[in-house]
């Protein structure tokens, strides 16, 4: 390498690394906002925002109560539970009746439900959910595997030769820094860098570049609150193992119609070209991301999450409960006048007013006498029912068990079902976006495979049953890309609901054909959404005698 060429690394090296610390400092108090959230949702309550920074507010008094009653983190297990009935089958649409077109269709149909699985998109989906409803928008990274697949062979020294696949993660809004934070569209962005921890082993791994690894706490990282630091060893204790991987992705334009991607890590330029992925429409190529958020900001680009709503509600409650209990304290234990000089007030400080205690006070001075509080004032109750039942509002998770009182009225099913759809109505908008961001990932998916799966390639797909289909096939064969949800899939219904949708369906006959039968396949189909694909080969071998 020229001493020109290592100076122009170096210049690319200082630029992403600059750009990255200009980002990281234009959204630092939404950094701030996301770590808070993190404190209140596991039980740090006693903290606020200050000078930029997250502070411990300290107590006013030695005696002060700071008890912590958590309502944020049930309230979010509540969200999260709701929104797993959203886990979706992806299917592609036929671009017409065509017998070739409707058989594309199926294959990339085919290829979507065996990757779902391989992936654990579930699994990838909650996680990347739960990023988002506590900090307000979260991220799925769909990018090429060569380390995944089948093995195909080996090289000479042994080293298994894989024919690759498609990864999908979750990525949590630290580390997604986006130029604009004004643009909402992810798209839209003229550039996007993606900051991750990665050990130095696996740097060389993949680069083939040895780094040194320094101290991951310089860069002001909030990885700690993230649960990335966590692990035995060295990096336990200073983070010396890791290095932080700058990927910059710059959107294609006139001047670069491919795109640049861009890999930085310990000063040392790791990788430079075009961006790798023929992922967007029309051939285009794109960023490997998909955004995921829980309520849309609008003009911003992350969008905002309901523990923000609920920290004022939740500081509200744990002071009321701990000034009701402060009071029950006074009245239960006592308050004591004594005379100055009277009694030994060390001793009294100290014992208490333990039952059968002797006080002796000086002849001739006052007793010490009890002060009567009375009872616990009604405000205090008053507002706690009053917090209790804000909580419930503003984060759209309403528990009919514990507000049975507002519908006492309401006598009929239709009633209370239209009470329950209200109360999930709140969670459409997290609901539309999920289904936005499993479409967008299907897309990308499909993709990935038409650009890299160039030779002929075993598929293995389950029905969900017991039969196993065997397809082959090779990314020129991936013709069609126009990824939709199931219909099943689509609608936020609990099982028991779903159901009874299936049963009114069968009584209707709208799922028998002509002459009142019902198909096996429809029927294959209804047992699968039931719960009993055991059954579904029952079926089939008793109408094929």
């Amino acid at each position: 390498m020229t001493e020109q060429q290592k100076t122009n690394e170096k210049a690319l090296c200082d630029e992403v690394e600059e750009q990255f610390l200009r980002l990281q400092e234009d959204r630092k108090e939404l950094e701030r906002q996301w770590e808070l959230n993190l404190n209140f949702v596991n039980g740090n309550q006693y903290c606020s925002l200050a000078s930029g920074d997250i502070a411990v507010t300290e107590k006013t008094y030695d005696w002060e109560q700071r008890r912590i009653f958590n309502h944020i983190a049930p309230i979010i297990d509540t969200r999260l539970s709701k929104l797993s009935r959203i886990r979706p089958a992806l299917a592609v649409r036929a671009a017409s009746g065509d017998g070739g077109d409707r058989a594309a269709a199926k294959l990339a149909s085919y290829i979507l439900s065996a990757v779902q699985e391989e992936c654990d998109l579930d699994g990838i989906m909650s996680e990347a959910t739960a990023w988002s409803e506590i900090c307000g928008t979260a991220f799925y990274k769909v990018i090429w595997n060569s380390a995944g697949g089948a093995t195909v062979g080996q090289t000479e020294s042994g080293r298994a030769v894989k024919e690759g696949s498609v990864a999908v993660c979750a990525v949590s809004p630290f580390e997604v820094y986006p130029a604009s934070l004004f643009e909402e569209d992810l798209e839209s962005q003229p550039m996007i860098i993606h900051a991750s921890l990665v050990a130095v082993e696996r740097i060389a791994e993949m680069y083939g570049v040895e780094i040194a690894g320094r101290d991951i706490g310089a860069f002001r990282q909030p990885y700690a609150v993230a649960g990335k630091t966590g692990g035995a060893g060295k990096n336990a204790e200073t983070g010396c193992n890791y290095e932080i991987v700058l990927e910059r992705y710059i959107r294609p334009s006139p001047v670069n119609p491919k795109g640049r991607f861009t890999v930085v890590a310990g000063g040392a330029l790791l990788w430079d070209g075009d961006l790798p992925y023929v992922n967007g429409a029309n051939g285009q190529r794109t960023y490997p991301f998909v955004k995921q958020t829980a309520i849309p900001n609008p003009g911003n680009f992350f969008g905002s999450g309901v523990v923000e709503r609920l920290i004022p509600i939740q500081r509200a409650f744990n002071a009321v409960k701990n000034r009701k209990h402060e009071y029950l304290n006074r009245i239960s234990m006592g308050t004591l006048a004594v005379e100055d000089g009277a009694v030994d007030v060390d001793e009294l400080t100290d014992g208490g007013l333990a039952p059968g205690k002797v006080i002796v006070y000086r002849q001739g001075g006052t007793p010490p006498e009890m002060l009567t509080l009375g009872n616990v004032p009604e405000e205090f109750w008053k507002e706690e029912e009053s917090l209790l039942s804000e909580f419930a509002k503003v984060s759209g998770t309403g528990d009919l068990s514990e507000n049975a009182d507002s519908f006492a009225g309401v006598t009929s099913a239709t009633g209370l079902q239209l009470i329950i759809d209200q109360d999930d109505a709140r969670l459409n908008t997290a609901y539309q976006s999920i289904k936005r961001a499993a479409k967008s990932i299907g897309k990308q998916i499909l993709r990935l495979f038409r650009q890299f799966a160039t030779d002929v390639r075993l598929l293995k797909y389950s029905n969900g049953c017991t039969e196993t289909e065997l397809i082959y096939f090779k990314g020129s064969d991936i013709t069609a890309d126009d990824v939709v949800l199931d219909a099943d899939t689509d609608l936020n219904m609990t099982p028991a609901q779903r159901r009874t949708v299936i049963f009114e369906l069968m009584d209707r006959g709208l799922l028998s054909d002509g002459d009142g039968k019902m198909s096996v396949a429809v029927k294959k189909k209804i047992l699968n959404i039931l719960g009993y694909a055991s059954l579904a080969e029952t079926v089939t071998a008793q109408e094929e005698k």
